[in-house]
């Protein structure tokens, strides 16, 4: 049985690829080794996926696990010892969120993959490996075309009455906080970056006003210009996007592509669906 995870901050994806080619799934609590203790994954492997695999009856050969905060060697290897103390027998790759959105997103051919849900990423793959990466500043320094930047300057706009009015007080309605609360949890409270994305459903919800267009606009061609048209020779690969921002606004993010000159192919909600289908085509 192959074993793949794709691991973000709220949950984890599993699925398991069976021998006879069929796939069973589980989902827990998110992981990340940056912000978390091992002790969490571990406690999610054993009462939540142990008996699933049980379930499955068959033995777990190869693991595949991608997630946020894993690129360091570091946190690979105490994840990698994590699975070990369950599978001792098993190969295992830890990857980060990136490699899974590459090889979700072109497979085995060259181009740019990206990440655009509550923070923002982005590479160059050639096909097996990622060969340059565009540096990931976080939500304060950067984040372009993320639910966290849309969210961010939509908040500054309305604090500072440059909504239109009718806006404002459609937004008003839905979050009655006052200037110091919502300093309060972009400044005090945890995942500030996960409140300011939380913003973005009633961006979408009233696309149609010219203010959430254009806004939504300027931060998808910020994404473009300080990310993907770094890359050298952008222009001739095709670019292909994964996460919640880019699904759901998926008609502006191909606009802003197609007044830059830019090819967007796929644009998936999530990878593991991708990554099944790479894992089990690798496995033939």
């Amino acid at each position: 049985m192959i074993l793949i995870a794709d691991s973000g901050g709220s949950k984890i994806d599993w699925r398991f690829i069976q021998n006879d080619g069929s796939i069973g799934q589980a989902n827990t609590p998110g992981f990340n080794p940056y912000y978390q203790p091992i002790e969490d994954l571990k406690k999610n492997v054993q009462e939540v996926l142990l008996p699933k695999i049980n379930q499955q009856q068959g033995d777990v050969s190869k693991i595949f696990f991608y997630g946020a905060g894993v690129s360091s060697v570091k946190n690979q290897l105490t994840i990698k010892s994590a699975f070990l103390e369950f599978f001792p027998e098993a190969q295992i790759e830890i990857g980060w969120d990136l490699l899974a959105a590459a090889r979700a997103l072109c497979g085995h051919e060259a181009g740019i993959a990206c990440i655009m849900g509550t923070g923002s990423n982005s590479c160059l793959y050639d096909g097996t490996a990622i060969v340059d990466n565009v540096a990931n500043l976080g939500w304060i320094l950067a984040d372009e075309g993320s639910g966290a930047h849309l969210g961010r300057q939509f908040l500054v706009d309305y604090l500072r009455n440059k909504l239109p009015k009718t806006l404002a007080a459609q937004f008003h309605e839905r979050f009655p906080l006052t200037r110091e609360e919502f300093l309060e949890k972009v400044y005090q409270q945890e995942r500030p970056s996960a409140f300011l994305a939380s913003f973005t459903k009633f961006l979408f919800q009233h696309l149609k006003e010219s203010y959430c267009y254009d806004l939504v606009y300027r931060s998808f061609s910020e994404f473009y210009e300080n990310n993907v048209m770094q890359y050298k020779n952008y222009q001739d690969l095709k670019v292909h996007f994964t996460g919640s921002i880019a699904f759901y606004f998926s008609d502006v993010l191909r606009q802003v592509a197609n007044d830059k000159g830019i090819t967007v192919k796929n644009i998936l909600e999530g990878p593991i669906a991708g990554l099944t289908l790479y894992h089990q085509n690798e496995s033939n």
